[in-house]
């Protein structure tokens, strides 16, 4: 089937069969599950890394992180990739890397190997922006417009599904029994990859810009390392401080080559557009939310009860990962609502209206948690909110955006939103970290409802944000 020229040639806009264009939606959405659930399970299995290979917490941590950091340096690279004539190739390589990374955390190796690891399947998030382009390239606008929704509401929960699995996994048969699941999981995604993805529409081409992905690698480095670094803060802080601003030099110095470059990483120019800064502010700020409210319950369901600080549960790492199911369910019945609701409430009103949600969802979280369903209610209602954010955030940026730049421009939005998580989740940790009194190893209740207020101010600037978009919008239709 024909589609409309690019660049002036003709191009397919389906799959060559009816039945390829029917697998290609389920195809998309299994590789983006497939590739958020592998890269959080560094979530659950901190404390089963640290005791099976004799190394710190600290240490541990960063077979999350590091894969986090990977993620976040390799999507801008992806996007980039994914906007040439090469997008099936680059979609098949970054699997098989992901697929090799998956089977050192299973081999027998020491912990460098696993580190190692995390990182080749960290690379994989860098797939989610490349499967909206697809959506959008192959299926019909209406179509591909609820798709592109849907993956991003997926690359969300994916979380949510692949932390009680694993959890469980750990518990019966260790820690290399649970990353067996990703490599399952990853050669699955890679054989599906390989017979459903179609090759990019013809008259494209794509360059990466090295010396701007190398500065951004650095300048995202430094912004992850001092996101997941809370010591560094509390004790040196003039370092900290330092790094900081380094960072953000970096960051100057990335945009003033992207400015200059014939063939950028990342198009600064259409970054700059009101709709596209505005989304992505919001997205930022929202980011730090959600992730806030999503540390504080699981953690605070996992304190152990009756040690003299008054509340917790005590739950196992399984069952607490269950907490997350209302997360997950609800977040993907918001990605469906949302395509439908969209053709009468415009993009940036569901964006302000879903952050109004996961306010909500912090509003419960700091007056009802002493029962384990009121847990339960608030993660789901975060879930409703983070669903229907995800999935209203792909339209307001790709309304401006040419169909040949949308894995670029999602890519952008995508390293933005991994930010904002990192920085949300140091937060809440410095929060707490504040409210835990000497010689005490749990902090005092009082410190989640002051975490949960500030989760509030943000996701009220994120309202306003995107009120804001709003009536930029209104404004243009209506002039």
């Amino acid at each position: 089937m024909s589609g409309q020229p690019v660049g002036g040639v003709a191009v397919k806009a389906l799959p060559a069969t009816r039945s390829e264009a029917r697998l290609l939606v389920p195809a998309l959405m299994f590789i983006a599950l497939v590739v958020a659930a592998v890269a959080s399970l560094g979530t659950p299995l901190i404390t089963s890394v640290a005791t099976s290979f004799h190394v710190s917490l600290g240490s541990a941590q960063w077979t999350l992180t590091i894969a986090l950091l990977s993620g976040a340096v390799a999507t801008p690279v992806l996007g980039r990739l994914g906007a040439g004539p090469h997008r099936r190739a680059t979609i098949l390589a970054t699997l098989a890397v992901v697929v090799a990374g998956s089977a050192l955390t299973v081999l027998p190796l020491p912990f460098a190997w696993l580190l190692a690891g995390r990182a080749a399947q960290g690379v994989g998030l860098g797939l989610t922006a490349l499967m909206m382009g697809v959506a959008r390239d192959h299926l019909p606008e209406e179509r591909g417009a609820a798709v592109i929704a849907l993956i991003s509401v997926v690359s969300i929960i994916g979380a949510g599904v692949g932390y009680p699995l694993a959890a469980l996994l750990a518990e019966l048969g260790g820690v290399r029994a649970a990353y067996g699941l990703g490599l399952v999981v990853t050669a699955a995604a890679l054989l599906t990859a390989w017979r459903f993805m179609p090759e990019a529409p013809e008259g494209r081409s794509a360059h990466v810009d090295v010396a701007g992905a190398v500065v951004l690698a650095a300048a995202l480095l430094l912004v992850l390392f001092l996101a997941g670094e809370r010591n560094l803060w509390s004790r040196h802080l003039a370092v900290a401080a330092g790094l900081a601003v380094v960072a953000v030099v970096l960051l100057c110095v990335w945009a003033v080559i992207e400015l200059r470059s014939t063939t950028p990483l990342v198009d600064v120019r259409a970054v700059r557009h009101p709709a596209v800064a505005g989304a992505n502010l919001a997205m930022f700020v929202g980011g730090i939310g959600m992730y806030l409210l999503l540390t504080l319950i699981t953690r605070y369901a996992q304190t152990p009860h009756g040690v003299g600080h008054g509340y917790g549960f005590g739950l196992t790492t399984f069952v607490a990962g269950l907490v997350l199911i209302p997360f997950s369910v609800l977040g993907f019945v918001a990605g469906k609502l949302t395509p439908r609701i969209r053709t009468r409430i415009a993009d940036p009103l569901l964006l302000a209206g879903s952050a109004v949600v996961v306010g909500g969802g912090f509003a419960l979280f700091a007056v009802a948690r002493s029962d384990l369903a009121e847990l339960f209610a608030a993660m789901g209602v975060l879930g409703f909110g983070v669903g229907g954010f995800s999935a209203a955030m792909p339209g307001v940026i790709l309304a401006v955006t040419p169909k040949s730049e949308t894995s670029s421009a999602m890519s952008f939005n995508y390293v933005v939103r991994s930010v904002g998580y990192s920085l949300g989740s140091a937060i809440g940790g410095l929060i707490l970290t504040a409210g835990t009194g000497p010689g005490h190893l749990f902090p005092d209740d009082s410190a989640y409802t002051t975490a949960a207020l500030v989760g509030i101010g943000a996701m009220a600037i994120t309202t306003l944000t995107s009120l804001a978009l709003a009536r930029r919008r209104s404004s243009e239709t209506n002039p």
